[in-house]
């Protein structure tokens, strides 16, 4: 198996307003084979933009493979899914050096880490060790075998499915990985209307998948990436994000708040927010929109909520209700 060739870059500069043009255009392919999941679907391309790792939390059959396999073809992205199961090995992941009989040498074979974006499907059903080698890809963008580094292609995204901690025979996973995702989206059911449009489209398509055309690639994702370092925000928004990420620590119903990797991953899906409506500031507005898929894994609440069915994205709803948004005026847009 081959690893990804390096894109060219010839895409290296864009301005926040067309590279969210350029990521409009692809989730509106995307939505010609992702039914009615407008916001997940943001949310998403939030996570890919900011240059972070997507958890999508919710049941079986919900449609998050489609979601995943979708954004690699919109995207140009070389695409690999990984199964976990309870018996998969950490090098099953990674990779592994096997002895080739030909030149009586051992020889790396890449595992499917080795991949721009990668679906780690049900990544709780599978044992600590091996989500441990998938959490050195995610924080470090390389793996090490064997004494040797082996650095992972450009953009490096997992894209990890969880089925809900209740459901049976998963693992949970440990706070520190929790945190190495940029944000956790859930998809919830379609609407009957939603579902009806759904199997109609499949009907009329007489194919099982919409065949989805190639918008984008990897240097020209980087270079949207790219865009959203140039998004300015404020110190009173710092400061705003530092209070959110300050009342998780302090909030009663919650015994571990978020760690300073909630307050980055705040600032950038906020700027990647802006990007997406054409901006190159951020406002209040982006900063509360994308709160609690931000810092709502990031926290753990004390044990006697499960009872009362209160769960993380409650209370960071609550906390940002409750601290107070500073009153930025808009600005005028600079023209790209």
């Amino acid at each position: 198996m081959t690893s990804p060739q390096p894109h060219p870059t010839h895409h290296d500069t864009l301005t926040p307003r067309q590279a969210g043009e350029r990521a409009a255009a692809v989730l509106d392919e995307i939505r010609t084979a992702v039914v009615g999941k407008p916001e997940p679907l943001a949310l998403v391309m939030l996570g890919i933009l900011a240059g972070g790792h997507v958890l999508i939390e919710d049941l079986p059959g919900l449609g998050k493979t489609l979601l995943a396999r979708s954004f690699g073809a919109a995207l140009g992205l070389d695409f690999r899914r990984i199964q976990f199961t309870p018996d998969l090995l950490p090098s099953d992941v990674t990779g592994a050096p096997f002895y080739d009989q030909k030149t009586t040498e051992m020889v790396f074979r890449p595992g499917p880490v080795f991949t721009h974006l990668l679906l780690a499907d049900e990544i709780n059903r599978t044992p600590p060790k091996t989500q441990a080698a998938l959490l050195e890809a995610m924080a470090e963008s390389q793996v090490s075998i064997d004494g040797s580094t082996r650095p992972l292609p450009r953009p490096f995204v997992v894209v990890a499915t969880a089925n809900p901690i209740e459901y049976e025979g998963t693992y949970t996973l440990p706070e520190a990985q929790l945190d190495r995702f940029l944000l956790r989206v859930r998809m919830g059911y379609l609407t009957a209307a939603e579902e009806t449009g759904m199997l109609r489209a499949r009907v009329e398509r007489a194919a099982p998948e919409a065949v989805l055309r190639t918008l984008s690639g990897p240097g020209e994702v980087l270079a949207m990436r790219a865009a959203v370092e140039r998004v300015e925000i404020d110190d009173d928004l710092l400061e705003y994000v530092v209070a959110l990420v300050g009342a998780t620590r302090e909030h009663p119903h919650i015994q571990v708040g978020a760690s300073p990797r909630g307050g980055l991953a705040l600032v950038q899906l906020a700027r990647a927010r802006a990007v997406l409506d054409l901006r190159d500031y951020v406002t209040p507005e982006d900063v509360k929109s994308v709160a609690v898929p931000a810092l709502a894994h990031r926290v753990t609440l004390k044990p006697e909520l499960w009872v009362r069915q209160i769960d993380g994205d409650d209370v960071v709803r609550e906390i940002v209700q409750s601290v107070p948004a500073p009153q930025t005026l808009p600005r005028t847009p600079v023209a790209s």
